[in-house]
């Protein structure tokens, strides 16, 4: 097995929130491309995903992998109706920032800010956090989101009303809930197996 040690020195790791390309570094040893299997691939969906050591870690488990991205691609590429991809990448971001997870949140930033043409708005959720003013539709998705992250079974009534008094039909309350219920799983287990790291070269 090749030693896949990413270095850096550590004062440049990043430790704001921030829409920069950055790094992630396991602290487990992710896969070596050579030693990925038919299976390996297929879990992987894309072969750009080999030079990731996120996706090489989690490709241990190929299976799982597979059904984790698929899942993952279904919420955020779907465009049949639902909420506006650009809402979706800001609830994935709130609840990155909700968590603290640098990376995840740096990812999701740049698409919400790519696809709604709100890039300072996108920047100050960044820098202020979640209950920073971002008007009234964007607060309220923000903050759907931020209540389903910091306690799943208390989310209910309340956030639903609100979100229809947003001007959401079910159907993008369903994308809403589903981008923030996966990344609150996928934030913790990216922050309970690696850091974020520099941009590499």
């Amino acid at each position: 097995m090749t030693d896949k040690a990413i270095t850096y020195d550590l004062a440049d790791r990043p430790v704001v929130f921030t829409q920069e390309q950055i790094g992630w570094a396991p602290w487990l040893q992710p896969l070596d491309e050579s030693e990925l299997t038919d299976r390996h691939w297929e879990g992987l969906t894309e072969a750009s995903r080999a030079k990731s050591p996120y996706f090489m870690l989690l490709a241990r488990d190929p299976d799982i992998l597979g059904a984790r991205t698929r899942t993952d691609k279904d919420i955020f590429y779907n465009p049949d109706a639902g909420l506006p991809r650009a809402e979706r990448e800001l609830s994935a971001a709130a609840t990155s920032r909700s968590n603290g997870c640098i990376f995840c949140a740096s990812v999701h930033a740049r698409f919400a800010s790519t696809y709604s043409k709100r890039g300072e708005d996108v920047q100050r959720l960044l820098d202020g956090g979640v209950d920073v003013d971002l008007g009234d539709r964007w607060n309220t998705l923000v903050a759907a989101s931020v209540a389903l992250t910091e306690t799943p079974s208390a989310f209910g009534g309340e956030q639903i009303a609100d979100l229809k008094e947003a001007g959401l039909d079910d159907l993008a309350i369903a994308d809403l809930i589903q981008s923030a219920a996966f990344f609150n799983w996928a934030n913790r287990l990216m922050l309970s197996l690696g850091e974020p790291t520099p941009a590499a070269g």
